[in-house]
């Protein structure tokens, strides 16, 4: 009986670890919603026609939604008329193959970390490569030409007042490769900008910031971020006033959150009262178009960002 015993237990043990390895190695994966996890670790389906990517014709690299690993390139993209993006071939060893659940049609999965991506198909004379990937575009990510060729990206959100001004501050900094204001730390999905401006989703105006980490470091651009604006106001700046204006920054990792701890405290002991928000990065929803680098679009400068040296 005692070794019955020390036998579950030793299971338990094995398994606790196993679970926690996993836990572990999933840890730096880009949160997903609930679409999203339906799709890529449920393995359904978006419904036709209804996909980002369908007639998506940018150049670039479309990468794993998931880990941003990449997967195909836009060279590879073509017209199917399925309802869904099409590739006639995929990065090489990026997207696995296995028999689907039904035992009839050949599921693809992102390599690295087992997404699901959608079907593969043959012989149906498409292209000269007679190969059709049909991938939901949820399960993807676009990256333009100029992140393309980076083998890894790394991403940041930050929260100081109109993120028209706060993009500004980041749009030309080396190692910056993308940026993009949207909406964060609320409760409401996919918020409008009137809804946002109301006070009454939680949101707050930010920015996605996507870098290089070979060419500049979080460290780096948190500092940005406090130099550039006032972060002793409280759920204002400058004019504008409200809790979708805060200061917040939205960390992804433990190491962007002790970054953005050390540099409060430093302000902290220089005579700054800071009343930056720390919060873990939720959902980003992408602001409408007529927002996206509006400074640069309309030759206007920002009325409540300026740089001051801070640290």
């Amino acid at each position: 009986m005692k070794g019955l015993f020390l036998i579950l237990y030793l299971g338990v043990l094995t398994f606790s670890s196993c679970a926690q390895n996993k836990i572990s190695s999933q840890m730096n994966y880009n949160k997903l919603n609930d679409q999203e996890k339906y799709v890529i670790l449920e393995k359904g389906t978006e419904r036709p026609f209804t996909g980002e990517y369908v007639n998506h014709k940018a150049k670039g690299t479309y990468v794993c939604k998931q880990c941003n690993a990449p997967l195909y390139k836009s060279d590879d993209k073509f017209d199917s008329h399925c309802g869904w993006p099409s590739f006639d071939d995929e990065i090489e060893g990026a997207v696995t193959r296995s028999t689907d659940a039904d035992g009839r049609r050949t599921e693809i999965t992102c390599t690295k970390c087992k997404g699901h991506l959608g079907h593969v198909f043959t012989g149906e004379g498409f292209t000269d490569k007679n190969t059709r990937h049909c991938v939901n575009s949820i399960s993807l990510q676009f990256v333009p030409n100029k992140e393309a060729a980076v083998e890894n990206i790394e991403k940041a959100f930050f929260a100081s007042g109109c993120f028209w001004g706060t993009e500004y501050m980041f749009r030309n900094v080396k190692g910056v490769l993308s940026t993009r204001v949207g909406y964060t730390g609320g409760h409401l999905t996919n918020p409008t900008y009137q809804q946002v401006c109301s006070g009454t989703t939680g949101h707050a105006e930010a920015l996605e910031v996507v870098f290089d980490p070979s060419q500049t470091d979080y460290e780096t651009l948190a500092k940005l971020f406090f130099e550039t604006h006032d972060p002793t106001q409280l759920n204002r700046q400058g004019p504008d006033i409200g809790t979708q204006y805060r200061s917040e920054v939205f960390y992804f990792n433990e190491e962007q959150k002790k970054i953005t701890e050390n540099l409060i405290d430093i302000l902290n002991k220089k005579g700054y009262k800071v009343v930056t928000k720390i919060t873990k990065a939720t959902e980003f929803y992408p602001a409408e178009d007529y927002h996206q680098k509006y400074y640069e679009y309309t030759g206007k400068r920002p009325y409540c960002h300026s740089y001051k040296t801070k640290f």
